[in-house]
């Protein structure tokens, strides 16, 4: 790897303004619906509560759906027809949201090959389509960019591609609140189903679907190595294990290995070549990726992929497919991946929302992939209790209702901040209906930078 100096001021900024709320909700004292935000492994207390109750408090949607997908396939390659089949058949995704492609296989995409595949996705792909999964390994690059970036954003070498210890152009989904990346920013994050043949796709792509809604019990590895010139991104960890050590177990690691763990949920390191994978465990739906400069090329050339972690067990991964240098920009910012994803937005969103300068990256993984999604409802003497983990921190309207369909109207407004499972409370005997919908922050509320 070509080192460079200089890591890129807009990432510590947005890292600063992701993890400068700590944990205590703001509230009014007379609020109906009570807010509270408990350790990661506690669990609401009491019998799961029946349908009606559960229905009764309409939290704002986290996490993009199987409807938001379109799946790209590869006629001219039989697995990637049969990977793509898979995925649809196990995700329901609906068949005009299976769009087939044919391409030369190969490590390297031709601009003319992409250029008629795009005309093929622009006249097939609506505009409720947010996001790609390209159901192949190869290829991993269009020319000089990766092959995610060229899906997500078109081919733009100006833009995209470095020569030599270069920036390259910033992606406006970096870090954002953004539910719908297509409507808001005109871009589709896209992320290959990739594996070393069908059988172990397949495999990654049951791990995801195991993996929704399962808030598992894991542990977050952030691995301090010698390798002084990919270790760049341990400048960070003190900052994020302040930020979410309340809200997931994080322990910092001082070696070149991870070894023998069991409960392994993220793992970030930097080396060129990471040892003893194998002997680790990994929960499904977890994220692991090592900045070095070829770990997007798929193919191998002497460095850990982000195919050696998907063997390993990870569900996501990433890596650089031409040489990046080590710019922070152009690699995951850990506490970004791993704060959108404890909040319950799904891999593909959370990992494309750490990487500010995405152009030579490739993203690997079940883009659907959403652990920590979902609610829990249980009932209890005084109420029925709601936990989740999706409730993003900000401002909210709490509305009522008397009934399910309205009209509603406001209540309070609840100011939610920090991370990790909140939990909601409806009163006894409240027959009322509740919803909680975001709404902006005013310029003064912001934390600072």
């Amino acid at each position: 790897m070509t080192f460079a100096r200089g890591a890129c001021a807009l990432a510590r900024r947005s890292l600063v303004r992701v993890l400068a709320v700590l944990l205590a909700p703001v509230l009014a004292p007379a609020l109906v619906l009570a807010v509270l935000v408990v350790p990661s492994a506690a669990r609401a207390a009491g019998e799961p509560a029946n349908e009606d109750e559960a229905l009764r408090l309409s939290l704002p949607e986290v996490g993009l759906r199987a409807r938001d997908l379109a799946v790209v396939v590869n006629d001219a390659d039989r697995a990637s027809v049969e990977i793509g089949r898979y995925y649809a058949e196990k995700r329901g995704i609906a068949a005009d949201h299976v769009v087939h492609v044919r391409f030369t296989p190969g490590e390297v995409m031709k601009f003319g090959d992409f250029e008629e595949v795009q005309s093929v996705l622009a006249a097939k792909v609506g505009a409720e389509v947010q996001a790609y999964a390209l159901a192949w390994t190869l290829p991993d690059r269009v020319e000089c960019m990766s092959v995610t970036a060229a899906f997500a954003f078109g081919f733009d070498p100006g833009a995209f591609c470095a020569e030599g210890c270069q920036p390259t152009k910033a992606s406006p989904y970096f870090d954002s609140r953004s539910r719908a990346p297509f409507t808001d920013h005109k871009l589709r994050p896209a992320m290959l189903l990739a594996g070393t043949d069908v059988e172990s796709t397949e495999r990654l792509i049951d791990r995801g679907l195991r993996a929704d809604d399962s808030w598992p019990a894991g542990r977050a590895y952030l691995v301090s190595t010698h390798d002084s010139g990919r270790n760049v991104r341990a400048a960070s960890y003190p900052r994020v294990r302040r930020a979410l050590g309340a809200a997931y177990p994080i322990e910092q690691v001082d070696s070149d290995a991870l070894e023998g763990r069991s409960d392994v949920m993220f793992e970030f390191t930097g080396v060129a070549v990471v040892t003893d994978m194998t002997s680790n465990r990994f929960l499904d739906g977890a994220i692991a990726d090592d900045l070095t400069s070829f770990g997007g090329a798929l193919t191998g050339r002497g460095q850990t992929t982000a195919l050696d972690w998907l063997s390993a067990g990870a569900t996501g991964s990433y890596g650089t497919a031409t040489e990046p240098c080590n710019y922070r920009a152009k690699f995951p910012d850990v506490g970004i991946v791993m704060a959108h994803y404890l909040g319950g937005e799904t891999l593909v969103e959370a990992y494309w929302k750490s990487v500010l300068m995405p152009g030579q990256g490739v993203f690997v993984g079940d883009p659907l992939a959403r652990p920590f999604g979902g609610v829990r409802v249980t009932a209890t003497a005084s109420g029925t209790v709601v936990t989740t983990r999706a409730l993003a921190a900000g401002n909210y309207v709490l509305e009522a209702a008397a009934s399910r369909i309205g009209p509603y109207k406001p209540v309070r407004l609840v100011r939610v901040a920090g991370f990790g499972v909140r939990q909601m409370r409806l009163p006894a005997g409240d027959p009322r209906f509740f919803r909680l919908r975001s709404v902006a922050i005013e310029p003064a509320a912001r934390p600072a930078a």
